[in-house]
């Protein structure tokens, strides 16, 4: 990580020993997504909570970091704007589960980066090459489309973390996130999941013996469309 840590928890230390030093903010999303970490620690993914201490204004407030083998939760909440604008847009009575998805979310994230898996693609798919572009562009665009189907991985790993955990809120959540990534949407760019989040409208394919088990199948779909 470039910028500098306030402090890196491992899952054994519990949120009241550490909630001197977070604000009210921070424990809120903590709270919300403590199911998720828990998960990481009984099925022993080597996950780390950050919290950056400084300013992290037009940051994610919730992100996910890979460093020494090791996955970073990272919290950008101070100075943030976004991180008490995205709790405000969640109904109440949802604010828990869909915090739960989102951690979930980085979750996915942490799966492919300890698979070694990060930025490519399964067996049996080739990346699109682009035609016409100088190198340069052309680096861009295939590092978008990288980032852009880790995205709709990541959404499908916190829906079906939903289908798992959350299955009576699912339909509203899944409508929730719909929304989330329609806002200000460029198509095809980075956050342009909209293919993989509409294919999951019904929870059930996302049934399995894991959250990650439960998205690769819908994943490789929407690949198909894509790729």
């Amino acid at each position: 990580m470039r910028k500098i840590l306030l402090a890196c928890f491992t899952l054994f230390t519990s949120l009241t020993a550490t909630a001197a030093d977070l604000t009210a903010t921070e424990m809120r999303w903590l709270k919300g997504a403590w199911p998720v970490i828990t998960y990481a620690e009984e099925t022993k993914l080597p996950l780390d909570i950050v919290v950056q201490p400084q300013a992290s204004p037009g940051q994610a407030p919730l992100a996910l970091g890979f460093a020494g083998g090791r996955c970073k939760l990272v919290l950008s909440m101070r100075g943030n704007p976004e991180a008490e604008a995205t709790l405000d847009r969640i109904a109440p009575e949802l604010l828990n589960a869909s915090l739960e998805l989102m951690a979930a979310h980085e979750l996915g994230h942490c799966r492919r980066y300890l698979d070694g898996a990060w930025m490519g693609l399964p067996a049996g798919f080739t990346a699109v090459e682009p035609e016409g572009l100088t190198p340069e562009l052309r680096s861009d665009y295939l590092n978008m489309k990288a980032i852009r189907r880790e995205e709709g991985y990541g959404d499908l790993v916190g829906l079906a973390w939903t289908q798992q955990h959350h299955p009576e809120a699912y339909k509203r959540l899944h409508a929730w996130l719909l929304k989330e990534r329609s806002k200000d949407l460029i198509p095809g760019s980075h956050h342009d999941t909209l293919t993989w989040v509409r294919l999951a409208a019904d929870g059930r394919p996302l049934n399995g013996a894991t959250p990650f088990a439960g998205a690769d199948s819908l994943w490789k779909t929407g690949l198909t469309s894509q790729e």
